[in-house]
């Protein structure tokens, strides 16, 4: 009889961790997007943490010094690395998306200090959530800007 007790109260024990471990990573799981899926998403996407990526809009880019207030827009970028290299590269691809009208975009806004690497064609990877007005209000942003690294490649290279 006391076993009994015993695997009844660990079999609880363990239910009540398992529930625990799988509600917290459900809670914090966030979905990784391009900006393609997300429009294809629509209002399902509302709401959810994500992460999204997409190539910098140069002259979208706002940012008010006294609020923090940057705002900017990101166009589709593929997500799948074998696709990015057949296309030339990274900076290919993003160079393309950026010059590319018929892409989709998606308005950003983040407050915070404005990243130094925050330009044209530089490949944004942020963290947060798209509201109903189809605005993505980051709370990370990673920016990613090749063309700055690639001129100092072939000297590091050659000096090997």
């Amino acid at each position: 009889m006391k076993v009994n007790k015993f695997f009844i109260g660990g079999g609880l024990i363990l239910a009540a961790v398992v529930y625990l471990i799988a509600s917290s990573t459900q809670a914090s799981a966030e979905y990784f997007m391009t900006v393609d899926e997300l429009k294809a998403d629509g209002a399902s996407a509302v709401g959810k943490s994500l992460r999204l990526s997409g190539a910098v809009i140069g002259d979208t880019i706002q940012y008010d010094a006294e609020t923090l207030n940057l705002t900017f827009e990101v166009a589709h970028v593929s997500g799948d690395n074998n696709e990015i290299e057949a296309q030339g590269g990274l900076a290919e691809v993003l160079y393309q998306a950026v010059n590319d009208p018929s892409r989709q975009r998606v308005s950003v806004v983040y407050v915070g200090p404005k990243p130094d690497l925050l330009r044209g064609e530089a490949q944004a990877i942020m963290t947060g959530k798209i509201g109903a007005d189809g605005i993505f209000h980051a709370d990370e942003l990673l920016l990613k800007c090749p063309t700055r690294y690639e001129e100092a490649v072939p000297e590091q290279a050659a000096t090997n």
